[in-house]
């Protein structure tokens, strides 16, 4: 099975506050961080060595995977600076012995079927094939147009509105073969998406390979809420361990995954779709749901969260409410009374008194 670059180092700028104390990488999702799905998946499929191409906090993503996981080999591969995504193919190409080798982004969940898009890739005799899935919006993503053999004859990058080629939608992942680094200038940042796909596409030395699998990418508050929802679904039940406390009154709706050390107050309800890591602590009438709330948050008696985000050790007051897309950061706290409205994103470590009615960022 190939060598496998993943593209772990960016800044998860959309998902700030709460990427300002971790890589989106180690986000957890349904209480597993990120990365440990992409790399369950890569070991499945026969992947051997995994080259991590790391930079911002790139520190606590070696920390946590250390040499080996899941029966593979981890390379790091350090940028000093930011590269963009060609950078680090280009960085790597030394640890790839001019072979052939996949490269997919680091914040994706997905059970595409890595063999059949090589099987793919050698068939069609490109010199890269992307990855593609069908999305009901393409204009966040790279939408791309096919022929009848399955080149990709018009690759555009977050297209205009009305202007997308098809909903088929660059999926992060590709084979590549060691040609592909002529098309890598030397030097600074590239964006492989838009300086070397199109020009491949011109060439006609680019494929498409389609998969109508479960892919997720996690940009945004809202994609990191779908991603732990369909992940959760997909666990079918409530998931709890043992040193878990619920008081009899309270009520669970799951899909459902709670971690250690939980305490549940009475007559609160939790869930549908809600992620509780270690060391939780809900009070008495809480209301929970479609929401990740990060180990050692608080939230007092009366208080509600929906389709929001806690950070670590945040502590919500009594008779407080946190309304959809809002990020709640680490150590945060929000006092006694307070509503906290739609798209609000609060810094690690602010004390907030007074409710927060318009979108908006504390600093």
């Amino acid at each position: 099975m190939l060598k496998t670059l993943v593209l772990a180092g960016g800044f998860g700028t959309r998902l700030r506050p709460l990427s300002c104390s971790r890589p989106k990488t180690l986000f957890p999702v349904a209480n597993k961080p990120l990365i440990d799905y992409t790399l369950e998946s890569l070991s499945e499929a026969g992947v051997e060595t995994v080259i991590l191409a790391v930079y911002y906090m790139a520190e606590a993503l070696v920390r946590y995977l250390g040499p080996t996981k899941n029966n593979l080999g981890i390379l790091y591969l350090r940028e000093q600076r930011p590269m963009g995504t060609g950078g680090p193919i280009r960085l790597a190409k030394d640890m790839m012995n001019g072979e052939k080798f996949m490269v997919m982004n680091g914040d994706l969940l997905t059970d595409f079927d890595y063999k059949r898009l090589i099987n793919y890739h050698e068939e069609k005799g490109g010199i890269a094939t992307v990855a593609l899935t069908q999305v009901e919006d393409p204009y966040r993503y790279g939408s791309v147009e096919l022929d009848w053999e399955g080149r990709i004859t018009r690759f555009v990058e977050k297209p205009e509105l009305g202007k997308a080629p098809s909903n088929l939608i660059n999926a992060g992942i590709y084979i590549l073969e060691p040609e592909i680094y002529d098309y890598i200038p030397e030097g600074g940042k590239v964006r492989i998406e838009t300086e070397v796909f199109p020009k491949l596409a011109e060439e006609q030395q680019l494929y498409g390979f389609e998969s109508h699998g479960f892919w997720m990418d996690i940009g945004e508050p809202v994609d990191y809420l779908n991603a732990n929802a369909a992940v959760l679904a997909r666990q079918r039940k409530v998931i709890k361990p043992d040193s878990i406390e619920i008081d009899p009154t309270a009520i669970i709706n799951g899909p459902c995954n709670f971690g250690e050390n939980i305490k549940i107050g009475a007559d609160s309800r939790i869930g549908p779709n809600v992620s509780l890591a270690d060391d939780v602590q809900i009070g008495k009438g809480c209301r929970i749901e479609n929401s990740i709330i990060f180990a050692g948050a608080v939230i007092e008696d009366y208080s509600s969260v929906k389709n929001a985000i806690l950070g670590e050790n945040s502590v919500l007051e009594r008779w407080v409410k946190v309304e959809s897309g809002s990020l709640i950061g680490d150590f945060a706290q929000i006092g006694d009374g307070v509503t906290i409205t739609e798209g609000v994103s609060i810094c690690p470590s602010k004390s907030i008194e007074e409710s927060i009615l318009k979108p908006t960022q504390v600093m």
